[in-house]
């Protein structure tokens, strides 16, 4: 039936459009994802596009669903498509993808996440003859495992972006992704924008009408059930008669909501925890945080953990993915292990209760940042990876003038 669809959608969209075997930049390039709400991923491709050279490569966005903030925030400065697939099975978003790319006359495809833009847009692309197909992968097991069906069409696939070392060694060896298609570009954050701010905390003390005596310990993440928002709930309810002072910041909204309203005030610390939703002055209250925490089922290499020590703010986090790669044990904060209440209670007070130490793991981390995960070195690496590629196939040459 698979089959039958494509031959038919072939036909109807005709013959390939004419593409100048020495084509020299820019790329037309297409970032393919489910939808643009405000999380970590979202956010880091509206960072990553933003600042891409439009003299190398030129992006768009297509959404199969709706667009979500992001994606309207963003409809001004790049094109956004959206709204292709009716349902989860709706199969007639093959030709709508491959009818979109093929009239872009794209370059390049890049699926953003697993699931059905990762299927659905490559064989789109592969439809649509577009030259390099690329995969960017950012998380490890649930939302982002593969799966059988997806793991059938590599022979399509030009490249796999991992975000980290060790996420890379999965991709390879639980994925079972060709290690020659497996690239390590790691996720990167603006350490300008990102950057200790001394005013913050009295600041956020004032918004919140709170002395600037307090501590804060606080989350930047989608309200979703794997960053496990229950485990930093339960922490703040066992750390109450210790830490009298301390206070929590939740920042991102999601499904989960209400469930974490309700928890608080089950555990009588809904005057502790500030769940403020969706923000635009994420650096400022990272740089209000005496301690970063992260409690997640699962992840690959977080953008919050990188923002957090790019502010020089240390960091508690669960031991999952790649977290060990930022979170460098005793140098830029402390690992406990996945679920454990006590391990992360056990981190809090160590670093709630030393305030040398943690100056000490917040310069480090900034300066982990700056070496390895900034923004500029992961928007190089995209460029070099769709440039090489599109060189590879083509023959042309296309990447003459990147930044290396």
């Amino acid at each position: 039936m698979l089959a039958e669809l494509q031959s038919r959608i072939r036909r109807r969209l005709g013959s390939p459009p004419q593409r100048c075997p020495s084509i020299q930049l820019p790329l037309r390039c297409q970032f393919l994802i489910t939808s643009m709400p405000v999380g970590g991923a979202e956010t880091l491709l509206v960072n990553l596009m933003r600042r891409l050279d439009p003299n190398v490569l030129q992006p768009e966005v297509i959404c199969l669903k709706e667009p979500g903030p992001l994606g309207e925030q963003i409809r001004d400065e790049f094109p956004v498509h959206s709204q292709l697939i009716g349902s989860k099975y709706d199969a007639t978003v093959l030709y709508r993808l491959a009818r979109l790319m093929h009239h872009s006359q794209t370059d390049v495809v890049i699926t953003v996440g697993a699931g059905d833009k990762m299927f659905w847009g490559r064989l789109a692309a592969r439809l649509a003859r577009v030259p390099v197909v690329i995969s960017a992968l950012h998380s490890t097991g649930w939302p982002d495992g593969v799966g059988r069906l997806n793991r059938l069409l590599t022979p399509l696939t030009s490249a796999f972006i991992a975000v980290a070392d060790s996420h890379a060694e999965y991709l390879v060896h639980q994925e079972r992704f060709p290690a020659n298609k497996v690239h390590v570009v790691r996720n990167g954050v603006d350490c300008n924008r990102f950057a200790r701010d001394p005013a913050a905390k009295k600041q956020v003390c004032a918004e919140l009408g709170l002395p600037t005596s307090v501590q804060f310990a606080g989350i930047v993440a989608a309200l979703r059930p794997e960053k496990n928002h229950a485990l930093l709930v339960a922490a703040a309810a066992k750390l109450r008669k210790v830490h009298p002072d301390l206070h929590w910041l939740i920042v991102g909204d999601g499904p989960e909501r209400e469930g974490i309203e309700s928890q608080c005030r089950q555990l009588n610390v809904a005057d502790r925890v500030h769940l403020l939703g969706v923000r635009h002055d994420t650096p400022r209250l990272l740089s209000a945080l005496d301690v970063f925490t992260l409690c997640s089922l699962n992840e690959a290499s977080p953008v919050s953990i990188l923002e957090a020590l790019a502010c020089e703010v240390p960091v508690i986090a669960s031991d999952v993915g790649s977290v060990g790669e930022t979170v460098l044990e005793g140098q830029t904060g402390l690992l406990f292990a996945n679920e454990d209440l006590e391990g992360m209670i056990a981190g809090l007070n160590q670093l709630l209760g030393d305030g040398l130490l943690r100056e000490r793991m917040g310069r480090t981390g900034r300066q982990l940042v700056l070496r390895t995960g900034s923004l500029e070195s992961m928007v190089k690496g995209y460029q070099r990876l769709a440039t090489s590629l599109y060189d590879n196939v083509t023959g042309a040459s296309s990447s003459a003038g990147v930044a290396v």
